[in-house]
């Protein structure tokens, strides 16, 4: 089976979020039974990272999209990578969606309309002359289009749209129906159009085939107004058809403490010594007092939906019941600079890293007691199951992915509301655990013990494309 993954971020080469880890594991875990191809914008750091990129097609000009080079390279271990080559589009500073003080760039409509006509054309076999599709697989609302724009080229070819985050979904002024050459008529109530303004997420849930995302108990969520974002009627008409599916992410195999090379000192469950000593590293990287008491991890994108808001209300308990805080992400400039302003308070006590670094992150994980995952909502979280690879009992809020990954009492703790006093229940029962020693090994030795491999998903979604190819 030939099936392109289009995407907007690869672990490989550039990360925002969870969707980079996804799309670096789930195309790998599908290449034992498919020829599955990547599709990205060409950043910087992507073209920068990829050693040969051999030139597989040209494709002009469409409306306001400008004409752009289809390259094919490969990963090191030779997964096929696609990459739209057009510098004006993605040959910038800042992130894959925004200037690096977090600004959207304005034509975020015409350089994610540009990814998905691409899509369309490379899926029907109109760019490179010796591949074609069998199924695309589109992620989030950059990637929505590509349905769409296989709808309306007349390409019968079956379409999976994942939702990683349906709070993000591509909102424009109508204007931009001109900008990325869609029809005129498909800008109704049952089309690209939500209070009128164009929706890129809206138009892959109208025309793709099938959709998902990334939990059961997330794909239930967003049939409801409470989560639904205002997409809740089409969601559920869509659910009801049995065209949603939760399909639970995984984690990578190299997420294991006992082989991990970015840990001071590996350790495996039953070895606190080890552990100890990632924590007492972790302690002195980030300046914090020497202290017998539990690490409190964060490693999180820094926006409101992760409720690092609620971290920060109760910091004061945390500190004053002994324990100690490490944060580590980037996100909303005013978030960043509340926790830089908590650090400077408490230096003893709370330790902040803003930007990412995989190892860094991984040590904090190694080196934590527990980790805070107080988000008001969770699609999937991808945070909670490396946390208990590495022996960090998750504190979670019971909701979407977390509710599924974390055992209650067993493998961390969960809260039942997005509040300071909910997440305090949770911490103080954590500090519970920490004191009875057996009880902390043995919640441990369990949550280590989890398998959260991407086998199982990747084969889910291997019977979801195999029943979208017979349908």
């Amino acid at each position: 089976m030939r099936v392109l993954f289009v995407t907007t971020e690869m672990d490989d080469f550039v990360r925002v979020g969870g969707l980079a880890a996804v799309s670096a594991a789930l195309p790998r875990a599908l290449r034992a039974w498919s020829d599955v191809r990547i599709l990205l914008p060409g950043y910087r750091d992507v073209i920068e990272q990829l050693t040969h990129i051999q030139i597989v097609g040209r494709c002009p000009a469409l409306a306001e999209m400008p004409s752009c080079t289809l390259g094919l390279a490969s990963t090191k271990d030779g997964l096929p990578v696609y990459v739209v080559l057009c510098p004006q589009l993605y040959d910038r500073p800042g992130n894959p969606y925004g200037d690096a003080s977090g600004r959207d760039w304005p034509d975020n409509d015409v350089r994610f309309g540009r990814l998905a006509s691409i899509a369309a054309e490379l899926a029907a076999g109109s760019l490179d002359k010796n591949w074609a599709a069998d199924l695309v697989h589109a992620n989030d609302w950059q990637a929505a289009l590509v349905p769409a724009y296989l709808a309306w080229n007349a390409v019968r070819i079956p379409s999976i749209l994942t939702i990683h985050n349906l709070a993000y979904q591509g909102l424009f002024a109508k204007e931009s129906l001109r900008r990325i050459g869609a029809p005129e008529n498909s800008f109704h109530i049952d089309g690209l159009e939500f209070y009128d303004k164009l929706s890129f997420l809206k138009g892959g849930i109208v025309y793709a085939s099938h959709l998902t995302t990334v939990s059961e108990t997330y794909a239930r969520e967003i049939t409801t107004t409470e989560l639904g974002c205002g997409l809740e009627g089409l969601l559920r008409r869509r659910s009801d058809a049995a065209q949603l599916t939760g399909i639970l992410n995984g984690i990578d195999e190299s997420w294991d403490p006992r082989s991990c090379a970015q840990l001071v000192q590996p350790f495996g469950a039953g070895d606190w010594e080890g552990k100890r000593a990632n924590s007492d590293y972790v302690r002195q990287q980030f300046g914090l007092a020497l202290s017998r008491g539990p690490i409190f991890g964060l490693v999180a994108r820094l926006v409101h939906q992760k409720g690092v808001d609620l971290v920060l209300s109760a910091a004061d308990e945390i500190i004053q019941a002994g324990g100690q805080i490490i944060v580590t992400g980037s996100g909303e400039p005013a978030i960043e600079r509340a926790l830089v302003d908590a650090h400077r308070r408490r230096p003893d006590a709370i330790g902040v890293a803003i930007g990412f670094n995989d190892g860094q992150a991984r040590r904090i994980f190694a080196g934590s007691d527990f980790t805070l995952m107080p988000s008001r909502f969770e699609p999937c979280g991808l945070s909670q199951m490396y946390a208990q690879k590495f022996g960090s009992l998750p504190i979670g809020h019971q909701t979407g992915g977390l509710s599924e990954t974390i055992t209650d009492g067993e493998t961390g703790f969960l809260f039942t509301q997005p509040s300071t006093e909910s997440l305090l229940g949770g911490i103080k029962r954590a500090f519970a655990a920490f004191t009875a020693k057996d009880r902390l090994d043995s919640m441990r030795r369990r949550a280590m013990s989890r398998s959260f491999s991407w086998d199982v998903s990747a084969s889910l979604y291997g019977a979801l494309y195999r029943k979208a190819l017979s349908s």
